[in-house]
């Protein structure tokens, strides 16, 4: 309800997702729907198929962390992203890192 009252009262934008006085709220994109204007508007889908499971040993490819070896301590799938346990200074420091920055060992 909070979002819909920004949009009904932001000008311009109304009279792209409808009338504001019509009391109807707009309903949301399908995902197929939102993947084919994303294509339409030149942007890809990220997909990035990596092969890691928990503990396992990683570099790390790029990035401020470059060089770096770890361990895998959590993978969130969902966001593309690795939570890496590197050595730094001494101590066991995680790091978050998207799939693409790290490769096997």
């Amino acid at each position: 309800d909070e979002s819909w009252y920004i949009v009904r009262n932001t000008p311009g934008v109304t009279g792209f997702v409808g009338s504001a006085g019509s009391g109807s709220k707009p309903n949301p994109l399908l995902p197929d729907e939102a993947r084919f204007i994303l294509k339409q508007m030149g942007m890809k889908e990220k997909t990035i198929d990596v092969q890691l499971d928990l503990g396992e040993q990683v570099r790390v490819k790029s990035g401020p962390f470059a060089n770096q070896v770890g361990e895998v301590q959590e993978i969130e799938a969902d966001k593309f992203k690795l939570t890496v346990l590197v050595n730094m200074f001494g101590r066991e420091t995680p790091v978050e890192v998207e799939f693409d920055q790290v490769e096997k060992l």
